[in-house]
C-alpha cells in the first residue's frame, strides 16, 4: 500500500506545487474549476455509468449505501453536538461548515483511487454506492437543509433541484437501470466509457491537489479544527467497521467501506460552503489537515480491517 499511497501523493504534489508555482501565469483555482467541471460532467459520469452497468447488483448495495448513510448522519449529529455545546464560541458559520468536514468523506475524488490501486477495479462499485447512494444524496439534501440556517446567503432552499442537477447521479440512475434490465454494454460505447473513465482518477488527484492550501492564521483556529479530523479519520470508520459487521458485510466489501468512511473530508462540501456563506477557509483547513494526516491513518486502517 506504501507504494499507491506514494503514488497518488505525487500527483497530489504536482496540484500543490502547480498552486505555489502557477506555471504560465495560470491560477490554480482556475485550472481546478475547469478539471473539476470536465470530471463532474462528463469523466464521473462516464466511469459511473460504465462500472453501475455491468457491476453486480443486489442486497450489498442497499447494505453499501445504508452504511454509508448511517455514518454520516449519526457524525452529523456528533458534530452538532460538538459545537453547540463544546465550542459555544464559535460563530453559526464557522460551526455550518466545520458540520459539513465531519459528516462527509471524500468518498470519490480520493475514495475511488484509493480503493481502485489497493483493492483492484471491482471496488471502483462500491466507491460509486457509496458516495451517490449515500454521501452526495445527503449532502445536496440534507446537507443543504443543515447549511442554510448556519449561513446568510438568503436563498430559497431547493433540495430537490440540487440533487437533479447532479450529472453522476443521472448516470448511476441509468446505469443501475440498464444493469437490472439486462440489457447488454455495446462493445464500441463500452469502450467509449472506459477511455473517458481513465482520466477520472489522474485528474481527481491533481485537482485535490489544486484545492490545498494552508492559511495565515489557520494554526489560531487548530483547535476548532481538530474534532473533525479525529471524527473524520478516526471515529466514522470505526463505526462504519462497526455497522458493516451489523448488516452483514464483510470480507473485501467490508475492507471497502471502512476505507471509503477514513477518507478526508469531502472537497466538494466547499462549493456548498460558498453558496451558504459558511467559513469556507476553516472548511479547507479540515480538508488539507485531514487529506494530509490520512496518509498515515489509512494504511492503519487497511491494515487493521484485514488489508495486510
Amino acid at each position: 500500500m506504501f507504494d499507491v499511497f506514494t503514488q497518488m501523493a505525487a500527483l497530489i504534489a504536482c496540484g500543490v506545487a502547480w498552486r505555489i508555482w502557477k506555471p504560465m501565469g495560470i491560477q490554480a483555482d482556475t485550472s481546478r474549476q475547469s478539471l473539476i467541471g470536465l470530471v463532474y460532467v462528463l469523466l464521473l459520469p462516464a466511469l459511473v455509468l460504465d462500472v453501475l452497468w455491468n457491476s453486480p447488483l443486489g442486497m450489498d448495495s442497499i447494505r453499501i449505501s445504508a452504511t454509508a448513510a448511517s455514518g454520516v448522519l449519526v457524525c452529523m449529529g456528533l458534530a452538532w453536538l460538538i459545537y453547540r455545546y463544546a465550542f459555544k464560541q464559535a460563530s453559526r458559520p464557522t460551526a455550518g461548515a466545520l458540520i459539513l468536514a465531519a459528516a462527509f468523506p471524500n468518498a470519490t475524488y480520493m475514495g475511488l483511487p484509493v480503493l481502485e490501486a489497493t483493492l483492484g477495479s471491482w471496488s471502483r462499485s462500491v466507491a460509486v454506492q457509496y458516495d451517490l447512494f449515500a454521501c452526495t444524496t445527503l449532502l445536496l439534501s440534507v446537507g443543504v437543509m443543515l447549511a442554510h440556517p448556519f449561513g446568510s446567503s438568503g436563498e430559497k432552499l431547493h433540495p430537490l433541484k440540487n440533487l437533479l442537477q447532479v450529472p453522476p447521479l443521472w448516470a448511476a440512475i441509468i446505469g443501475v437501470a440498464l444493469n437490472l434490465l439486462a440489457v447488454p454494454l455495446p462493445s464500441v460505447f463500452g469502450g467509449m466509457l472506459d477511455m473517458l473513465a481513465a482520466g477520472v482518477v489522474p485528474l481527481m488527484l491533481f485537482a485535490l491537489g489544486l484545492g490545498l492550501r494552508w492559511g495565515a492564521g489557520w494554526w489560531a483556529h487548530l483547535n476548532l479544527v481538530l474534532p473533525v479530523v479525529v471524527i473524520q479519520l478516526l471515529l466514522t470508520p470505526l463505526l462504519i467497521w462497526g455497522a458493516s459487521d451489523l448488516v452483514g458485510l464483510g470480507g473485501e466489501v467490508r475492507t471497502a467501506v471502512v476505507l471509503e468512511a477514513a477518507m478526508p473530508s469531502m472537497v466538494l462540501g466547499i462549493v456548498l460552503c460558498d453558496r451558504y456563506r459558511l467559513d469556507s477557509g476553516l472548511y479547507a483547513m479540515a480538508v488539507t489537515l485531514s487529506t494530509a494526516l490520512s496518509i498515515v491513518t489509512l494504511p492503519a486502517w487497511f491494515a487493521w480491517v484485514g488489508g495486510g
